[in-house]
């Protein structure tokens, strides 16, 4: 008899260990974080509210969808862009259902493409050794999704990068290319020079393809002394752009390359 229940115990165990795991997405800041990297608030909660199987036999485990192990060597495009970016319903729908793990190894891949490998590796630490996902993870992922959904979402996308702050939680290098780059687009260039500002004071250093981003919509909105004095607040905070990654990064020829070599290097 008692070893018939053990063998029963055992299979309820086994059953146990086979319900799917559920990502639910929680932005709950009711307990500030001691780091800027995670915060318990917003990690994976495992749900044991699933129905139980009544086959003692697995479900077949369908192997086409499943993608290929992640090569953090690769230079090819480890995270496809979404179909429609402006479609926030969309946006939103999959990072409740299919979780925050392509923005995780989106803003690993930004890091390291950066130099940045100490926070790059932090950033991979917290999720390996805790098991946890990020804060600096949701709150970005939020923030590109409105900045890059058009009209006035991007309200939205500053209203949760100031959320972000007031809740302790620290924006990385990557969190602030994201923001800076969607207002550039937006042509909110006084809130983009803003964030390109409190980047630098922070003591980052921004990558070519974001301060261009901000410089060239001043250029296209025919603004070319406010980029001016962007620039000079920006050197007075100790920024240097480097005229062989600006020569690399804009357009090669025409009125918006001449524009940008004067306005950086009045050459």
């Amino acid at each position: 008899m008692a070893s018939r229940i053990g063998s029963l115990m055992s299979s309820t165990t086994r059953l146990r260990s086979l319900k799917p795991f559920r990502a639910i997405l929680s932005f709950s800041t009711s307990s500030p974080p001691t780091s800027g990297f995670t915060n318990t608030t917003a990690s994976f909660d495992w749900s044991d509210s699933e129905p139980e199987s009544e086959s003692n036999s697995p479900p077949p485990i369908d192997k086409s969808n499943i993608p290929p192990p992640y090569d953090p060597f690769s230079n090819k495009t480890t995270v496809p862009e979404p179909s429609d970016p402006t479609n926030l319903q969309e946006i939103f729908h999959k990072m409740r259902t299919e979780g925050l793990t392509n923005h995780a190894i989106k803003m690993f891949d930004g890091l390291c493409k950066d130099g940045l490998t100490h926070e790059a590796l932090e950033l991979f630490s917290v999720m390996k050794d805790k098991g946890t996902m990020p804060d600096v993870v949701a709150h970005t992922a939020v923030i590109e999704a409105y900045v890059n959904a058009g009209g006035t979402h991007w309200k939205n996308g500053l209203r949760t990068c100031e959320r972000m702050l007031a809740c302790g939680v620290l924006p990385n290098a990557y969190t602030f290319s994201v923001l800076i780059k969607g207002l550039a687009k937006q042509s909110r260039l006084a809130e983009a020079g803003k964030y390109l500002i409190e980047m630098v004071t922070r003591g980052m250093k921004p990558n070519v393809g974001t301060y261009l981003s901000v410089f060239e919509a001043y250029v296209s909105e025919e603004k070319f002394e406010e980029g001016k004095e962007l620039l000079e607040e920006l050197k007075k905070k100790g920024f240097e752009p480097d005229e062989k990654s600006v020569r690399s990064g804009t357009v090669k020829r025409g009125y918006m390359f001449n524009s940008i070599i004067r306005l950086f290097f009045d050459k």
